[in-house]
């Protein structure tokens, strides 16, 4: 029986008059790969966001790997950011002067210490062995996610959160990429991910559909992949 590696409890988070979430609840198991889905404004990007501890819930809690992410200051949470939780954005966000492995490193400064054969092995899991040196203008939008996907795995994360990963890829590239989430998800990563793509979403092992702020329902995914 696997064991509860997220808890989502009444998540609630107010803008100004806008609720962007509104009591949302669930649980995601060790080794899980969920899909979220929803329309644009159904607060998908904000419970991630939450949960990669890069904003704080108005009440209710998000509990990562035991530790509830709204009781941490601004250091607890820099500090939960590198341990706990790998991200991936639809927009790469590689320092463009740096290399691929220099910016695979770059998620280790925050333990204060860098490994570069453990960023290069890291490169060589994602197939870009060969690119270690190229700066990202020197990659193609695959290639940048690619090193994108490495640097989120560099700090052994307990949770992959990805939002919309493969949004600014083409077909080629996106096949890549989700071939690569679909390896980590074998081997055991516990996967986050907001997708607009019906047929990404099918991959994943439940689907958690979300509209203006408020849970719709949760699917479980039938096993056909």
């Amino acid at each position: 029986m696997m064991a509860r590696l997220v808890q989502v409890e009444g998540l609630t988070k107010v803008y100004g008059k806008v609720r962007a979430l509104d009591g949302v609840t669930f649980d995601v198991e060790a080794g899980e790969w969920i899909a979220m889905m929803g329309p644009s404004g159904s607060g998908k990007t904000t419970l991630i966001n939450i949960l990669g501890g890069l904003d704080t819930p108005t009440s209710g809690r998000a509990v990562v790997d035991g530790v509830d992410v709204a009781r941490f200051d601004e250091a607890g949470l820099t500090r939960y950011r590198a341990e706990k939780v790998g991200f991936v954005f639809q927009q790469f966000h590689l320092v463009p002067y740096l290399t691929a492995i220099e910016n695979v490193m770059l998620a280790q400064y925050f333990h204060s210490t860098t490994d570069e054969n453990e960023a290069k092995k890291a490169l060589e899991r994602v197939g870009l062995g060969d690119r270690l040196t190229h700066v990202p203008a020197q990659l193609s939008g695959g290639e940048q996610q690619r090193v994108a996907v490495a640097r989120s795995l560099i700090n052994h994360p307990k949770l992959l959160l990805a939002d919309e990963p493969t949004g600014n890829l083409d077909e080629t590239n996106e096949q890549i990429v989700i071939d690569l989430l679909r390896e980590l998800h074998v081997e055991g990563h516990t996967i986050l991910m907001v997708t607009h793509d019906p047929s990404i979403g099918r991959l994943a092992d439940r689907r958690i559909d979300l509209a203006h702020g408020r849970l719709q329902q949760i699917i479980t995914i039938s096993a056909e992949n």
